[in-house]
């Protein structure tokens, strides 16, 4: 959330490359992975998706209201779980067009792996914009510890 609150909503086409998302569906990817999370979770990835994932706003600040609150119902619900729950089984893929079974804590783990990858991606994001980037994991050029 740090990363969402420091970029200049003005500059939410930016896009390093042609093929790059821009600033604006980047940031909307930390809410598509909540909710890529839920469907996980709830064991519907072998079903056919009702209706389509839920767009981004327009407005960067609703943007980065629906994340925080993605991210909170979604830890709210990860919380509540049991270590039952948590060794469920449930369908993802894992490989090319494969899907398998995993625990959820698995998904769980890959879900913090992909949204630090997009989390460094997002920080060059904030670089390019000509923003400050925060303290992430330690220190940052922009928020040195010392």
């Amino acid at each position: 959330m740090k990363l969402l609150r420091a970029y200049p909503s003005d500059k939410l086409d930016l896009k390093p490359h042609a093929r790059s998302k821009t600033a604006r569906e980047l940031a909307w990817v930390f809410a598509l992975e909540r909710y890529l999370g839920k469907r996980i979770w709830h064991d519907e990835m072998t079903k056919v998706a009702q209706g389509k994932p839920p767009a981004a706003p327009e407005n960067w600040n609703e943007l980065v209201g629906g994340v925080d609150k993605a991210h909170h119902d979604f830890m709210n619900m990860v919380r509540a779980a049991s270590d039952a729950d948590l060794q469920t089984k449930v369908h993802f893929f894992v490989g090319p067009k494969q899907m398998g079974e995993l625990s959820r804590m698995d998904v769980l783990w890959f879900l913090l792996h992909d949204q630090i990858h997009h989390r460094g991606q997002f920080s060059i994001y904030l670089r390019m914009a000509g923003a400050k980037v925060p303290s992430i994991y330690g220190p940052s050029g922009d928020e040195p510890w010392m």
